[in-house]
């Protein structure tokens, strides 16, 4: 079908295949609402069942299970369907925030988030991967704005629905809150999906599962937590880095031979799969840069208040899907690859806009760049998803969307990583001698320099986008075929 011919009326939510796209949006919605709503409630968490030193792990646990679970998820769906990973990852998702409601300390709420991050790494790869499946590589430009509709919505939704949460209710009602919303997308994507999944007789490759989980959950706790409870080069540190090196080494050995690895070592020796996934990469890093220092700096240092700093960052979870909504036009005229470039000159373009904000900037000087950056974020990553799907067969579409997702999840424990090290090193230095490193007592005149040491770097990083761009191939998405 060409483009010309692809309307909202044949491809919306009130087409045939209407009730499985709004089950697909309501399963990702569950993913982007809980992607800003916790973040507001932190305090009101905290003030309940104590554990402040350890509250950080409520995000950590949650992309740690989310990041190494989902190129599993994505081989799994390729042998057996995307209908049985779907609606396990909404199981665990829903029991997951159930358990996190009743959560009776702090220790607990984090292992039950553990639970709700491995029901989110099956939920977003597979919404996407059934997109890439029911539409046309035309159709899903159309689409896209709806996907996108649903993280704009969130933006918005997410840190209201939390904040009024904290405030006048409990902060246990941002989980229940996605019982009724997981149930009604099970529902509907049991009732209306239906697969035409070959039977036959699979070989599990259980030991590169295995060793992709531990050797990633080592890698990124390391990345996670290196620098904060130990130092990069203690025994502790160090270890953990020599451990998940071998461990990763022997997982690359073992589907070099597997009959059907769960993730097939050709993934990285696809022009079009790299491209993609590096993209996915520096936009993880580049995204977590924001989200943790941006409201930082605008409560800290510009001395607004947490609901005004919110909105900075608002700013970039706005601009993102009005990009994913509009990209589809470009890469159906313009191609892929100049998509992706316009997409990183425009981060760069945000980055830049960054370098002059300083302790006496207005609150639109820092939300200003970060609309940017979203902007060019939605035009890097969206599409570059799509490419990605389109670049291979049914048979490899899930462990395709699933490896660029966990690219974009290990570039946000590298962000978190790099950026830390960065804040701390040059905190530590200007904080008061025998004071602990927390708000109570830095100064903005200790962290302006400090974050604004993350916005030089940013800038810095997001030159790598161009290379990411250029790497992609002239005729990308042009075969949905599956050619190399």
């Amino acid at each position: 079908m060409s483009a010309p011919e692809v309307t909202r009326a044949s491809v919306g939510l009130r087409s045939e295949r209407g009730p499985l796209l709004l089950a697909v949006m309501l399963s990702i919605g569950l993913v982007a609402i809980d992607a800003t709503i916790l973040a507001t409630a932190v305090p009101a968490i905290v003030d309940d069942l104590g554990g402040f030193t350890s509250f950080p792990w409520l995000f950590s646990i949650y992309l740690l299970a989310q990041a190494v679970s989902v190129p599993i998820y994505g081989k799994v769906a390729d042998l057996y369907g995307r209908k049985p990973v779907m609606l396990l990852g909404i199981g665990l998702f829903v029991v997951g925030s159930l358990l996190c409601g009743i959560a009776w300390s702090m220790p607990a709420l984090i292992f039950f988030r553990l639970v709700q991050g491995l029901g989110a790494g099956a939920v977003q790869p597979m919404g996407m991967t059934i997109v890439g499946d029911i539409y046309s590589l035309a159709e899903r430009a159309t689409v896209q704005g709806y996907i996108a509709s649903v993280w704009a919505i969130a933006s918005i939704v997410g840190p209201t629905l939390g904040g009024v949460f904290a405030d006048y209710l409990t902060w246990r009602w941002i989980f229940f809150i996605n019982l009724p919303l997981g149930v009604a997308a099970a529902w509907v994507m049991w009732r209306r999906f239906d697969e035409d999944v070959e039977p036959r007789k699979h070989a599990i490759d259980y030991a590169g599962a295995v060793l992709l989980a531990a050797g990633g959950s080592l890698l990124l706790v390391g990345l996670l937590e290196g620098g904060v409870r130990w130092e990069w080069d203690s025994l502790v540190g160090v270890s953990i880095f020599v451990a998940a090196a071998v461990l990763l080494a022997a997982f690359v050995r073992v589907e070099a031979r597997a009959a059907e690895p769960v993730l097939p070592l050709w993934i990285f020796r696809r022009r079009v799969l790299n491209a993609s996934n590096s993209g996915a990469l520096v936009v993880g890093v580049l995204m977590l840069g924001l989200t943790s220092y941006v409201p930082l700096y605008a409560q800290a240092v510009l001395g607004h208040g947490a609901l005004v700093a919110g909105l900075a960052l608002a700013a970039m979870t706005i601009g993102w899907p009005i990009a994913a909504a509009t990209g589809g036009r470009f890469y159906l005229t313009i191609g892929f690859r100049r998509t992706v470039l316009m997409g990183a000159l425009i981060v760069v373009a945000g980055a830049a806009l960054l370098l002059p904000v300083d302790a006496d900037s207005a609150l639109w000087q820092l939300a200003l760049p970060c609309f940017v950056m979203g902007i060019g974020f939605g035009y890097v990553a969206s599409p570059g998803v799509i490419v990605a799907q389109s670049s291979v067969g049914w048979e490899h579409r899930g462990v395709a969307t699933g490896t660029n997702m966990f690219a974009r999840s290990m570039g946000s424990a590298v962000g978190v990583a790099v950026f830390g090290a960065i804040v701390n090193s040059m905190v530590s230095s200007g904080a008061p001698a025998g004071k602990p490193l927390d708000l109570e007592h830095l100064s903005a005149g200790v962290l302006a320099p400090a974050i604004h040491a993350v916005f030089v770097c940013s800038a810095v990083i997001a030159l790598a986008l161009l290379l990411s761009g250029l790497l992609m191939p002239h005729d990308a998405g042009r075969d949905e075929s599956g050619g190399s």
